[in-house]
């Protein structure tokens, strides 16, 4: 499984509307192959900033089947407007940390 991290900074006062946007576009996202959860975190120290994790069975699910879809296009229209600066994408995979296995690959 491959998580998608985004660290989002909205615009000053749109906070609220961002919320209410990101709800409405959700579904977009949900309805993906390879797509297997997502949730949207507001930080506490910071007004306007947001993590974003949507987790993946496969990169390729994100980048080559999310991004070059029309829901794609849908989203970004809802919710690119709402970030200064835009955000850079980052995708991770977890560690084995059992005993005895390697720390990296499956």
């Amino acid at each position: 499984m491959i998580t998608e991290a985004v660290m989002l900074q909205v615009r000053p006062g749109m906070e609220k509307k961002y919320e209410e946007v990101f709800r409405e576009a959700s579904p977009l996202i949900a309805s993906m192959k390879g797509y297997k959860g997502h949730e949207l975190q507001r930080c506490l120290e910071v007004k306007g900033k947001y993590l974003l994790l949507v987790q993946w069975e496969q990169l390729e699910d994100h980048t080559d089947g999310f991004r070059q879809s029309s829901e794609y296009g849908k989203w970004k229209e809802l919710l690119h407007h709402f970030y200064e600066p835009f955000p850079e994408v980052e995708h991770f995979e977890q560690v084995n940390l059992e005993k005895g296995k390697p720390v990296y690959g499956s």
